[in-house]
């Protein structure tokens, strides 16, 4: 008899963290639209308010975050495309690890080229 896990591709690994740290990342990005959503409809309400809110923006805390916010969209957008091959690429599932690997170094790639420039804009450099 086969086991439970004979028909699946992830099986704990790679692909199976990756498919967790996709709806983490899309869960986190679509909080940021919703927040981002409401304090901008708060400049039609009450302007004096709307800025006072901007300006919590500046603190540092919300710096990181940002750091954090670019990483979950730069992670979701390649991992999408790790997705869209997988599915309709006829090697995409034997080559899924390797994809999964690949998505890893462009992140942190694509994240080396953004984080020092963004603590730069935080620190005033």
């Amino acid at each position: 008899m086969a086991s439970a896990q004979s028909g699946t591709l992830y099986r704990g690994r790679e692909g199976m963290w990756s498919w967790v740290a996709h709806r983490v990342s899309g869960m986190l990005i679509f909080l940021f639209l919703l927040v981002h959503v409401l304090d901008t409809a708060l400049v039609r309400v009450s302007p004096e308010a709307y800025n006072e809110v901007i300006g919590h923006y500046k603190l540092l805390v919300f710096g990181f975050g940002e750091i954090g916010l670019v990483g979950a969209i730069v992670f979701h957008a390649l991992n999408g495309l790790r997705i869209i091959l997988v599915d309709f690429w006829s090697q995409g599932a034997k080559r899924q690890r390797m994809l999964f690997w690949g998505v890893v170094v462009a992140w942190a790639v694509l994240m080396l080229g953004f984080v020092p420039r963004q603590l730069m804009h935080m620190f005033g450099a």
